[in-house]
């Protein structure tokens, strides 16, 4: 058989929440995953021994299937610097400081990439997703925050310190809402599901029963919000055309900077792309050039909840594959 076909990597997606790992060949397809609850409050040294029988529980399979693990990829929320430090990570404070991928390559032995989370998603839709067909795209994930990824020339685009893509801190309001980023007016204050959450509890504030009289203020997520914007409920459809308003605002400028073949869309509000994408398309044909504008395709992300994983394992392969250290 060739050894090429066995292959493997261990892809690891963290997450606020969930620690999530999977066993790749060399083609992004899963042999074997685990999930387990990231537990970051109990701190470093648990987080690291979290991560190593996870390790070798995959490992394990690995050996036990006849593939050889050649690499560790790690997709992380946070800023991340090219040499794999945790510059700053909201969700996972113990972890700031650290360098990751020295960490994982001692507890290893394995070559490591450690790369933003949505760095990592990008590059698996760019290698295995819905940018196959493109050299150059822009990757946002609508969830809880408003997250990106820059996919220029086939290559994730990370920046001198390896911190660009942060699209979610885009402007789209100079005097707008307060962003937990300590700017004003963020994207992220507009786009996420943090954000629909807020302004629908705003308008419910205001008149009860704006969403029907099935959601209720201590129930509402953007789930039943786009149900009821399904169900034709004026009030929600107008909250998913604002988000996808403002989206559109913050897509433009990149539009007419980089002049992108495409934007892929991800993330938990992501399935409810139908219901942002007319207001989106509009904005931009508004506010970008004509060239660009025209040239544009907003595709939704084809690995959804895997992406984290399968981008990490495509980063850590590529980094092999292209011969670096």
């Amino acid at each position: 058989m060739d050894k090429k076909l066995k292959m493997a990597c261990i892809g690891i997606d963290i997450g606020g929440t969930n620690l999530r790992m999977a066993l790749l060949d060399n083609r992004g397809a899963i042999i074997h995953r685990t999930k387990c609850s990231t537990d970051i409050h109990h701190g470093r040294e648990a987080f690291f021994s979290l991560l190593r029988k996870g390790i070798e529980s995959l490992l394990l399979v690995a050996k036990d299937k006849c593939y050889e693990t050649v690499g560790l990829g790690v997709g992380v929320p946070g800023l991340v610097a090219n040499d794999g430090c945790m510059l700053v990570s909201v969700n996972l404070p113990p972890l700031d400081g650290i360098n990751l991928r020295d960490e994982l390559q001692a507890m290893t032995g394995l070559p490591t990439v450690v790369a933003n989370d949505v760095n990592a998603f990008a590059f698996g839709e760019s290698v295995y997703g819905a940018g196959r067909d493109y050299r150059s795209f822009l990757m946002v994930t609508l969830g809880t925050g408003v997250g990106g990824g820059l996919i220029l020339d086939r290559t994730v685009w990370t920046g001198i310190d390896g911190v660009a893509g942060e699209f979610g801190h885009v402007t789209v309001e100079p005097n707008g809402r307060l962003c937990r980023c300590g700017n004003y007016g963020c994207l992220e204050q507009y786009a996420s599901a943090n954000a629909l959450v807020a302004a629908a509890r705003e308008i419910m504030a205001r008149e009860k029963d704006a969403f029907g009289e099935a959601l209720r203020d201590k129930d509402i997520s953007t789930q039943k919000l786009a149900e009821a914007a399904l169900d034709g409920n004026s009030a929600a459809l107008a909250l998913f055309a604002e988000a996808g308003r403002y989206l559109g605002i913050a897509v433009a400028s990149v539009v007419n900077l980089l002049n992108l073949e495409a934007v892929i869309i991800g993330g938990g509000v992501a399935a409810s792309f139908d219901l942002l994408s007319e207001s989106l398309k509009r904005e931009i044909h508004a506010r970008a050039f004509p060239i660009p504008a025209g040239r544009l395709r907003i595709e939704r992300a084809a690995l959804g909840d895997d992406g984290g994983i399968i981008g990490s394992g495509a980063l850590v392969m590529d980094h092999l594959f292209r011969g670096n250290p």
